[in-house]
């Protein structure tokens, strides 16, 4: 029951680790270093994954500003009070990151002998991100089976994303239930030096949201 789990700092990929742990798996939390600006979340990362009491934590570098193609990986100013309805893959998608950040757990999790990934995507990102979305996911599986050693003696990797069908509310509910502090984690697409949340980009608008319909407070606005 070994999973290894792509582990942000936000609080999607923490309540996804944490189901992942309460159905028995132990963890192997990866955490991804790509030289975007919010790298506040790499500290909650190492913060939740004491939290979780996860086997190992590994950090990775893959500096993708070299890339470029985001706001979160440029100095170009990240959106602000947007209409969240708005149709359109937004300017804060970073190319194939999902893709690249899978294929590091795939690698690690093939090392490790583990056939489960545990991801936390949901249903506001496939919404405008490409992908977060369940085609996406069971194509990476597809690829997992056909790209490694272990798919083509027979194994089967499984990509797990127990929020895909979930909003925000429903997804604090969950870790609420499950104890979560979610004071651990941050969302800020453009925090400020000292980590303050900006409280005008799209994350900051979907975690007040989701608190707000939760009807919960924030413990990161309390602190």
């Amino acid at each position: 029951m070994r999973a290894v789990v792509l582990l942000s700092g936000g609080l999607d990929s923490y309540t996804a680790a944490a189901i992942a742990k309460s159905e028995g798996r132990s963890l192997h939390a990866l955490t991804i270093d790509y030289g975007q600006r919010h790298a506040r979340e790499i500290e909650s990362a190492r913060l939740v994954a004491r939290s979780l009491g996860v086997d190992r934590h590994l950090e990775l570098t893959v500096d993708l500003r070299a890339i470029g193609g985001s706001t979160l990986t440029s100095d170009v100013p990240v959106p602000r009070d947007r209409n969240l309805q708005e149709v359109g893959v937004p300017s804060t998608y970073v190319p194939a990151r999902n893709t690249i950040m899978l294929s590091l757990a795939l690698g690690w999790a093939e090392v490790l002998d583990a056939r489960d990934i545990v991801v936390g995507f949901n249903v506001l990102d496939y919404s405008g991100y490409p992908d977060c979305r369940p085609e996406f996911i069971a194509a990476f599986e597809k690829l997992a089976t056909l790209a490694t050693r272990a798919g083509v003696e027979g194994a089967a990797f499984r990509v797990h994303a127990p929020l895909v069908a979930l909003d925000k509310a429903e997804i604090i509910r969950r870790g609420i239930g499950l104890g979560l502090d979610y004071g651990l984690t941050t969302s800020c697409y453009d925090p400020s030096p000292d980590g303050r949340p900006c409280l005008h980009c799209d994350s900051c608008a979907l975690r007040a949201k989701g608190f707000g319909e939760a009807g919960v407070a924030d413990p990161l606005l309390l602190r």
